[in-house]
């Protein structure tokens, strides 16, 4: 069993690798990397792979051809798929960049997924490692038998919150988003308006945002892309509320946009109702120095601490009242948080301890005992549930209780390591 350990090491003793690594980043083929526009996981691809050549690593990326970061590209497909109208088929357009990279996988000493699972079967057909970074939400029922069939799998959670409906994964590490230190400034005025920023659908809660501005009494700016999906929900809730007074819908901005939409604003409405896996616009609105006021649903509590860089309420009353208390929060506080827990450089500096690790094992034999010892642990539970609660076998209960065994599937399992995982915690301050 695992056994989980928070450390303390600051990020600013952990330094380069000094063993160049060649590393392929497999990007999702919906937006450029970096987007044009909206697109969180593109952007982070972007931001990682640009660091690890600057640490002095050989990276090729795979990605849609229109995509410009300053690292070598092979393309997946001649253009993001949302900006040719074929996103709706998305997965499928994967199949061919997936054959390129595994065809030639001995090229590299490691395979850096982003495109969620579906790099999982072919990852099992080579020798080279591959590490999946799961950006999305996992507790969609209909898919959690999906990746439980490939549970040896090492995979990589954006918040500890995003493990819960699949404790079994083989989850190595959680890493935190980073943005370019110098990427957004820092903006010290407190601005005049609330900003909503992202996407428009129900489990952003974009309604919720709009009528904590209208009880507050403050204007509130809204710059959100509206997907196909999403429409009806945008013209048949959303559109009738933006004739509140005081609320101004801007639409989708670009990088280059959000420097003045967030560091003017007084801050950050992020009213989700969803398990946010990370939430990227919160480190952004940090950066420039703008407390947030958020739900506590998903990543917000491990990205957010209450009453310093920002408020974190659950109810209506809760998030006005945080409105109303803004002038407690330091900006330099939010801005000072962003540079010592989610800059490139430690996001950058986490993955390289989890290509180093999976670079220097006999990545075969070490995916077989994965495997077996899982098998071996399920076929153990499931004895312990029939001894438990057959009738008949009642009297052969095992010592350990109902609280130990769930605690196994709570806390998962990876038998060929010795040593312990470390969780982001290591980039909290004291």
């Amino acid at each position: 069993m695992t056994v989980v350990r928070r450390e303390k090491t600051p990020a600013a003793v952990l330094p380069a690798s000094t063993r160049p690594l060649r590393i392929a980043q497999l990007a999702p083929l919906f937006e450029s990397v970096p987007p044009k526009l909206y697109g969180g996981t593109e952007r982070i691809v972007a931001y990682l792979a640009e660091e690890l050549v600057r640490r002095g690593h050989e990276v090729t990326l795979f990605a849609a051809g229109d995509s410009t970061a300053n690292v070598p590209l092979e393309p997946g497909s001649p253009q993001s798929l949302r900006f040719s109208g074929l996103d709706h088929l998305g997965p499928v357009f994967h199949l061919p960049m997936l054959s390129e990279v595994y065809e030639n996988a001995n090229r590299f000493d490691v395979i850096h997924s982003h495109i969620d699972c579906l790099s999982f079967p072919l990852a099992r057909t080579v020798q080279v490692p591959t590490v999946s970074t799961m950006h999305g939400r996992l507790d969609l029922k209909e898919v959690l038998p999906i990746y439980r069939s490939y549970s040896d799998m090492p995979v990589v959670s954006i918040s500890n919150d995003q493990r819960h409906p699949l404790p079994e994964m083989n989850w190595v590490r959680t890493i935190y988003h980073g943005l370019p230190r110098n990427l957004l400034n820092f903006s010290s005025g407190s601005g005049k308006y609330l900003a909503f920023l992202g996407r428009i659908c129900p489990e952003k809660r974009p309604d919720l945002a709009i009528e904590v501005a209208r009880r507050s009494g403050v204007p509130l700016k809204i710059a959100a892309k509206v997907d196909r999906l999403d429409r009806e929900y945008f013209d048949n809730v959303i559109k009738p509320m933006l004739s509140t007074p005081g609320v101004e819908f801007i639409g989708e901005i670009n990088e280059r946009q959000k420097q003045e939409f967030l560091g003017n604003a007084l801050a950050l409405l992020f009213p989700i109702d969803w398990p946010e896996p990370f939430g990227l616009v919160m480190i952004e609105a940090l950066a420039c120095g703008t407390p947030v006021i958020a739900r506590p649903c998903g990543s917000v509590p491990e990205i957010l601490q209450d009453g310093v860089t920002g408020f974190i309420g659950s109810s209506l009353e809760e998030l006005v009242s945080a409105v109303e208390n803004l002038g407690a929060i330091s900006r330099q506080r939010c801005r000072d948080e962003f540079e010592t827990r989610f800059t490139a450089e430690v996001m950058a500096a986490n993955y390289e301890r989890v290509y180093d690790e999976l670079a220097g094992a006999d990545w075969k034999t070490r995916r077989n005992t994965v495997r077996r010892s899982r098998s071996l642990r399920d076929a153990s539970l499931a004895r312990y549930a029939a001894r438990h609660w057959h009738p008949a076998l009642r009297h052969e209960r095992p010592s350990a209780g109902k609280a130990q065994v769930h605690q196994l599937f709570s806390t998962g399992y990876e038998a060929d390591r010795s040593e312990t995982i470390s969780t982001p915690e290591i980039y909290t301050k004291n």
